[in-house]
This record gives structure tokens, sequence and C-alpha cells, in this order.
């Protein structure tokens, strides 16, 4: 499973630098045909609403899969060994629900909506703009299972003390 996470892990490396070089230059694009060539391009800004909602949502999920969002931690930091790692995991598991039943059934049930609607600006459906929200579901699912099993095996630390010292 960890081989599985690394993969994954430099895959979602690469899609997110990719993701994020075509914003930079589709972007750039968009302001110079606006400022110089005095002629708006139109499909310029509906790439850069694509490419940036796929950007948020994988690189929130790679984030997620490397531990490294925001956590209010301070009370179970006081808790003793055994408490954190019941904590992490229930926090794991509201993760992996939420990933369920919002990313990936809700995220389909929305990609089905709007498969059929097109847009103006780019030969592409809207679904494939919505597509990003299961794909990122499955991916969260997996992270948050990988870490709740290498939590309650011990092989992780529920909360990372050292992290959160060093940010102070």
């Amino acid at each position: 499973m960890t081989a599985v996470k690394n993969v994954l892990d430099r895959v979602l490396a690469w899609c997110c630098i990719v993701l994020f070089a075509a914003l930079v230059l589709d972007v750039g694009w968009q302001v110079f045909a606006r400022q110089v060539l005095d002629s708006p391009s139109g499909w310029s800004e509906e790439l850069a609403k694509y490419l940036f909602i796929w950007l948020g949502l994988l690189g929130g999920a790679w984030v997620f899969g490397e531990r490294g969002h925001v956590a209010a931690d301070l009370a179970v930091q006081r808790m003793p060994e055994k408490a954190q790692r019941v904590t992490a995991v229930l926090v794991h598991l509201s993760t992996l629900t939420f990933a369920a039943l919002t990313l990936i059934w809700g995220g389909y049930q929305v990609v089905q909506l709007t498969w059929d609607q097109t847009l103006t600006g780019l030969p592409l459906n809207v679904g494939w703009m919505y597509l990003a929200l299961p794909i990122c579901g499955v991916i969260t699912a997996f992270y948050s299972i990988y870490h709740m099993i290498a939590i309650s095996k011990g092989d992780e630390v529920a909360i990372d003390a050292e992290a959160e010292t060093a940010l102070s």
C-alpha cells in the first residue's frame, strides 16, 4: 500500500506542476491578448477556470495525503498517545465519510447532470470540470484509509509534535 501511495504522490505532484504551469501560461496569454493585442481571448478564461478547479482539488488531495493541512490539534496534543491515535483515526474516518458521500457520490451526481452541457469558449462539456470531484474523492478516500491503517499499526504518529514546534 505504501508503494501505491508513493506512486500516487509522484503522479499528483507532476499533475499539479503541469496544471500550474498551464494555468500561468493561460492567464499570461489572457492578459497579453487583452492588454497588448486589445483582443480578449474568450477561451482562455474558460480554460483558466477548468485548470484552477482541477489544480485546487488535486493539490488539496495531495496535501491531505502528505498530512500537510492545517489542524487545530492543541487539545489532542495534550492527550495520552492512545487517545491521540483514536482521535486521529476518527478524524480520518470523518474525512473518508466526507470523501465518499460528498466528493465521490455527490460529484458523480453533478457530473451526470452536467455531462451534456456545453461551453461556448471551449470544445469541452461542463462535466469535465466537475469530474475532478469524484476523482479527488477517490484519492482522498485512499489517503484516509492509508493513514488510518498506518496510525492504527503505529507506523505513523497521530500528531507530529516536531512539525508543530518547527512552525513556532
